[in-house]
């Protein structure tokens, strides 16, 4: 059995196993949401900060969550087996959350591309499927899609793809080697591939032509606005009277979108929400992977 169906087969018995007890903890009250948009898990890598994920989880509730691609690192995953068990938790309170109720959609994206096999499937109350039309409180339609298919490098050359793939990962292991420096001299966590995707004239470029890409195709399926992931930069912005959406990631930023109530939508820097003792232990576990 190829690694890809032997880890969905995991993904669905996962659903039988139990959490540890401390998911019970209640200290902090969840904060109550109607929709939740996450992606760019990345699980399977050293890069997702996992414990900060299931801090967010255990934290918040929500009618609906999405899961907007990139939750597994099958890329990965087929280079070199990493799997924690923290990540392991994470599946499962996944899969806990659909069990009590939330409605959990999978969109898979580019890293976990093998799920594309499954689509309309449903994986421990999880429903797996290729887009979404999602309706706000206020009325606007939503579409929710990964992005990569408008990432001309992943379309037009895939190898280039995973050149990039492991020039990022190169990346984000030169950037756990400076914060662990950094925390030897007192600094706070600083994210080398954050800035360079800033500061570098080509990757500005890149950012911009997606996030138009992505507006220009909401308005032509009839939508008032776009959720996407797939390039890791949190942004929630009006283009060209399209509200564009990209809740970001979970291996540098640690965001997510949230619809309240009412239908207005927030992006979450879930950062200024965890405890010091949990940053510093997500610090240290990014930092030691």
């Amino acid at each position: 059995m190829q690694r890809d169906d032997a880890f969905l087969r995991a993904w669905r018995d996962s659903a039988t196993q139990a959490l540890d007890p401390e998911d019970e903890d209640r200290a902090r009250p969840p904060l109550q949401f109607r929709t939740l948009w996450i992606s760019d898990l990345h699980l399977g890598t050293p890069g997702c900060q996992a414990r900060a994920l299931l801090d967010f989880l255990k934290h918040t509730e929500c009618e609906t969550l999405f899961l907007v691609g990139d939750i597994i690192d099958g890329w990965q995953l087929k280079r070199h087996w990493y799997w924690p068990q923290a990540h392991n938790d994470v599946i499962q309170k996944l899969l806990r959350k659909a069990r009590k109720g939330t409605r959990v959609i999978f969109i898979p994206g580019n890293h976990d591309e093998f799920a594309r096999k499954y689509l309309n499937h449903n994986f421990g109350g999880i429903d797996v499927a290729d887009e979404w039309i999602h309706e706000t409180a206020d009325g606007r339609k939503l579409w929710i899609i990964h992005g990569d298919l408008f990432d001309g490098v992943i379309q037009c050359a895939k190898w280039l793809a995973y050149v990039g793939d492991s020039l990022y990962e190169f990346t984000l292991k030169l950037n756990r080697h400076l914060n662990s420096l950094r925390a030897r001299m007192g600094l706070p966590y600083w994210s080398l591939s954050k800035y360079l995707k800033g500061k570098v004239k080509r990757a500005v470029s890149y950012v911009g032509d997606f996030e138009n890409a992505v507006a220009r195709e909401a308005r032509n399926r009839g939508a008032q606005g776009v959720v996407c992931g797939h390039i890791h930069h949190a942004e929630m912005r009006d283009i060209d009277g399209i509200l564009y959406c990209n809740d970001g990631d979970w291996v540098e930023s640690l965001t997510a979108l949230a619809e309240h109530a009412d239908g207005s939508l927030e992006i979450i820097d879930w950062a200024r929400h965890m405890p010091v003792p949990s940053k510093a232990a997500a610090t240290r576990e990014a930092v030691a992977a």
